[in-house]
């Protein structure tokens, strides 16, 4: 079979669920509904806990890392995708499918490495409070965010350069939302069992080790959680970690998927609805998730709103 190399051709065709879907124009109008309330709510929550004095703890602190991480992933996807089925053009680039892949792998791999360090804030919190802020000093939270941020970016460029490498055949169109290793490998002319193995061992080591750490720590914090006097204090700490739990449930359910289920049970369709779920759906979700029910995060966003955009009128 006649080999091509794309970065002296035209790129790619991003043939994602717009396109293959029933519906498009409605799901448009809804990826789009989606993609403005992530970016609403989204920058809204980083506004506040950047605002606040009140929310400069370290949960807040990296509440605020996870939202600027879910701004950025669903911006790496979302406008593309709709611009794309509106301009009736899905072509992307050699280089532009290579920055698409590394960013979102490098937002990806932060959020899941974050997610987890979050989980052991509040075990911190709730199982040793009279020592959480020299387990949760601000030198301590930093380097958290610059392990997760360094971590994630070594392992996208990784990943990216590899893919990239490989000879495609002559069909250019990526049945998938997005440029991702696994849509990619199946264009390659050559044998990739052996890198399909590596992305493998990499999902395992960046999805289910963290997993097992979140469930570690709630397990713990359940245990000390039932053993606590106040009523009070239990529906607090079980409203906190009940919200996170949420949000890990839908953001490892649909990367572990993607990236650890063995690539025979794998299909466009269903790949692509998980993709939409990962970089569009729950970005959108993720804030609400953490602030509805959260007293803390709900005063500080009416104080805000009443400083800086809703002043009050003067009495006349």
């Amino acid at each position: 079979m006649e080999l091509w190399n794309s970065s002296l051709g035209n790129g790619f065709i991003l043939v994602g669920i717009l396109d293959g879907s029933g519906s498009p124009e409605l799901l448009c109008v809804t990826v789009t509904a989606l993609y403005t309330l992530a970016l609403t709510s989204n920058g809204l929550l980083l506004l506040v806990i950047t605002v606040d004095a009140r929310l400069h703890v370290p949960m807040y602190f990296l509440l605020r890392q996870l939202s600027l991480i879910d701004l950025l992933f669903t911006s790496v996807v979302t406008p593309k995708a709709v611009m794309d089925f509106l301009l009736r053009d899905n072509t992307i680039s050699f280089g532009g499918c290579a920055l698409q892949m590394a960013l979102a792998l490098m937002l990806g791999s932060a959020e899941d490495l974050l997610l987890a360090f979050m989980a052991y804030d509040r075990y911190v919190a709730i199982c040793h409070p009279l020592n959480y802020m020299i387990f949760m000093s601000p030198r301590i939270c930093w380097l958290i965010v610059a392990t997760s941020w360094i971590l994630a970016s070594l392992t996208a460029v990784g990943h990216t350069v590899y893919t990239m490498h490989f000879p495609f055949c002559m069909s250019q169109e990526i049945r998938h939302l997005l440029c991702e290793i696994l849509p990619l490998l199946r264009l390659s002319c050559v044998d990739t069992s052996q890198y399909e193995l590596m992305v493998y061992v990499t999902g395992v080591t960046f999805l289910l080790l963290p997993l097992s750490a979140i469930v570690t720590s709630y397990t713990l914090i359940l245990f000390t959680v039932l053993h606590m006097p106040s009523n009070e204090g239990k529906k607090k700490a079980l409203v906190t970690c009940l919200s996170h739990l949420t949000v890990v449930g839908m953001f490892y359910g649909a990367a572990t998927f993607m990236y650890v289920l063995p690539s025979s049970l794998h299909n466009t369709k269903q790949d692509n609805i998980i993709s939409v779920f990962y970089t569009i759906v729950t970005p959108a979700l993720n804030p609400l998730i953490y602030s509805l029910r959260n007293k803390e995060v709900i005063g500080a966003l009416r104080r805000v709103l009443g400083r800086y955009i809703l002043p009050a009128h003067p009495t006349l």
